[in-house]
Formats: structure tokens, sequence, C-alpha cells
């Protein structure tokens, strides 16, 4: 896996459990216990910048309350199901349902289908956004640096 990749992988995956934190109302500190890891390291992991083993992923979705394959496939330790079903052909081969049903409920689906695309792209401008902001941070402190007079022996 390219490096580029195996970053994005991995703030993906930091993003994702600082999410389900936050949702769960749970400061770093308190997820740290559930989970059994030490608080700066699991500050690594949802900045992206340590690569968690499979077992520190169980102890983090424990934590969560989440399962723990939902984790492993956002490390990419395990691939996403590609034998899904097609949950359209599913709804539409159910007998037990109107058509009126059916069109419904594949309306929300698809609804719910379009949103997380969306929020995918947003997370993305977000994150370049971000970056190009930091960088423009560091070039300005690093200009100010080199602007300042060198210290007098006095």
């Amino acid at each position: 896996m390219p490096a580029d990749s195996l970053e994005s992988r991995l703030r993906d995956l930091g993003s994702f459990i600082r999410d389900q934190r936050h949702r769960d109302r749970l400061s770093l500190r308190k997820l740290s216990e559930l989970a059994g890891i030490s608080n700066p390291y699991l500050s690594q992991i949802e900045r992206g910048l340590r690569k968690p083993s499979a077992e520190i992923l169980q102890a983090i979705a424990r934590g969560l309350q989440i399962s723990s394959e939902t984790l492993y496939v956002r490390a990419g330790i395990l691939d996403r199901p590609s034998d899904a079903p097609d949950l359209v052909a599913t709804i539409s081969a159910d007998s037990s349902l109107t058509d009126r049903q059916k069109q419904a409920l594949i309306d929300v689906y698809r609804s719910f289908r379009r949103a997380e695309a969306a929020d995918d792209r947003s997370d993305d401008r977000a994150d370049d956004l971000s970056n190009d902001q930091a960088d423009a941070r560091a070039d300005a402190s690093r200009d100010q640096a080199t602007d300042r007079p060198a210290p007098s022996g006095k």
C-alpha cells in the first residue's frame, strides 16, 4: 500500500474513532480508560499518527460499543465485503411490501447513500483546507523566524 494511501486510511480511521467518541460524549481520557490504552496513544491514533494493532482496535471498539469489524475495515485489516447483497433488489423482491412501501424504502436508502457520499467529499475538502491552513501557518512561522535580528552579546 502506498504511503499516502496508508496515511489517508489512518487519518480516516482516527477521524472515525474521534467522531464515535464525540457521538458517545466520551472524553479522550474516558475512552482510553474504557479501552485500557494510554491517553497519549489514543490521541495519536485519532490524529492518524499511529497504526494500531488489531488488539488495540478491538479494545477501542469495546470502549465505543461498536463492532471490531468496523474498525478493522477502516484500518485496512479486513476488506470490505464485496458480496454485500443488493439492497434495492432485496427490497424490490420482498413480496410482503406494497409497491409504495418498496419505493419509499428505496428512496430513503438512496438519500442516505447520497448524504454519505456528500459527507465523504466534504470531509476530504475539510482535510485539504486544514492541511493548507497548517502549511500557511508553518510558512508564516518560518518567515518570522528568519526575519528576526540575531541577539546581541550584551
